[in-house]
C-alpha cells in the first residue's frame, strides 16, 4: 500500500517493439493502468478500439483507460433515441454531440466529474466468462463508492452500480455497457463522482424514464462540490485497483493522481504504431 491507502501499482517499462505473442501472454498477467486526463470522446472511442484490436490478436497485454471526458451523449447500439429527452437545438446550443457507439444498453451521459474506466481485457487468458466480468466491474465501482465512505450495490436486473437499490428511493451512481469482439472486451463504467447532475435532465438515464441519477460528492454530503479531475483522478486509482483485484491482475503504471496524461497517450500511440510496423 501507498501513503494514500491506495495499492501500489508496479511501475511499467514501455517500449518500442512489438510484443510477440510469448511476451502478449506474459503481460496478460498484469493489467496497465493509464491516466488520460480529460479526453474527448471520439479520440477515446478510436484509441481504445486500436488497442482492443492490438489485444485480440495477442500483440498487447491487458489495458485498463481511465479518464473523464467532455459533455457528450452515447446511445447503445440497439438504443432508443427518444430517451434523449433535450432537443437538437439545445444540445447544439450547450455543443453536446449524440453518438451511437457499439456497446450494449441504453443513453448515457458523460461529462467532467464522471469517472470513466474502460477495460480491455482479452477474458480467455484471465479464464473469465462475461457476467463474472460484469461483476468485477459492478464491485468495483461499489468498492470506490465505499472509499468516499458511500454505500452503493448491484441492482439485479439493472447493470451498473445504485444508492439503495431495493428501497423506494433507489438512485443510479454508476452505468456499465460493454462490448465484446474477438473475445477481447472494449467499452465499460462510468461513475458519477461530482458531475454536475443538472445534465443528467438531458436524458432518460440508462434508457429508465424517471430514474433519479446521483454522485459520490452527493451522497457524501457535499451537494456543492463542483466538478473536479482531481476528484476524478482519485476515484480513477480506486476504481483501478479494487477492478485489479477482482480479476486477479497485478496492476502496472503510474496512479493517476501522479500521472501526466499526454505522456500516457504518448506511449499507447507509440505502441500502437510499432504494433502497426511490425506488422506492415
Amino acid at each position: 500500500m501507498d501513503a494514500g491507502g491506495v495499492p501500489a501499482i508496479v511501475p511499467r517499462m514501455v517500449g518500442g517493439e512489438a510484443a510477440t505473442d510469448a511476451h502478449a501472454a506474459e503481460l496478460g498477467a498484469s493489467l496497465e493502468v493509464h491516466w488520460l486526463g480529460r479526453i474527448a470522446y471520439r479520440d477515446a472511442w478510436d484509441l481504445q478500439k486500436r488497442l482492443a484490436a492490438a489485444r485480440a490478436s495477442g500483440v498487447i497485454g491487458d489495458q485498463l483507460l481511465v479518464l473523464e471526458h467532455p459533455a457528450v451523449l452515447t446511445l447503445g447500439r440497439q438504443a432508443d433515441a427518444s430517451h434523449v429527452l433535450a432537443t437538437p437545438a439545445e444540445l447544439a446550443a450547450r455543443e453536446i454531440e449524440v453518438l451511437r457507439v457499439e456497446r450494449g444498453g441504453e443513453v448515457t451521459y458523460h461529462g467532467p466529474g464522471q469517472l470513466v474506466a474502460y477495460p480491455i481485457i482479452r477474458l480467455a487468458d484471465r479464464e473469465l466468462l462475461l457476467r463474472p466480468f460484469v461483476r468485477a466491474l459492478e464491485g468495483a465501482l461499489v468498492a470506490t463508492c465505499a472509499a468516499d465512505g458511500v454505500r452503493a450495490a448491484r441492482r439485479e436486473g439493472h447493470p451498473g452500480c445504485w444508492i439503495d437499490p431495493d428501497g423506494p428511493a433507489a438512485r443510479k451512481i454508476g452505468a456499465l455497457g460493454i462490448r465484446v469482439e474477438r473475445g477481447t472486451t472494449y467499452h465499460g463504467i462510468a461513475l458519477n463522482v461530482d458531475v454536475d447532475l443538472t445534465d443528467f435532465d438531458l436524458i432518460d438515464a440508462c434508457g429508465m424514464p424517471g430514474v433519479t441519477s446521483t454522485s459520490i460528492a452527493l451522497e457524501a454530503g457535499r451537494p456543492d462540490e463542483r466538478p473536479s479531475t482531481a476528484a476524478v483522478a482519485r476515484a480513477a486509482d480506486v476504481f483501478a485497483a479494487a477492478f485489479a483485484e477482482a480479476i486477479g491482475a497485478p496492476l502496472s503504471g503510474a496512479h493517476a493522481t501522479n500521472a501526466d496524461p499526454a505522456r500516457e497517450r504518448a506511449a499507447l500511440e507509440h505502441r500502437l504504431a510499432a504494433v502497426a510496423a511490425t506488422a506492415a
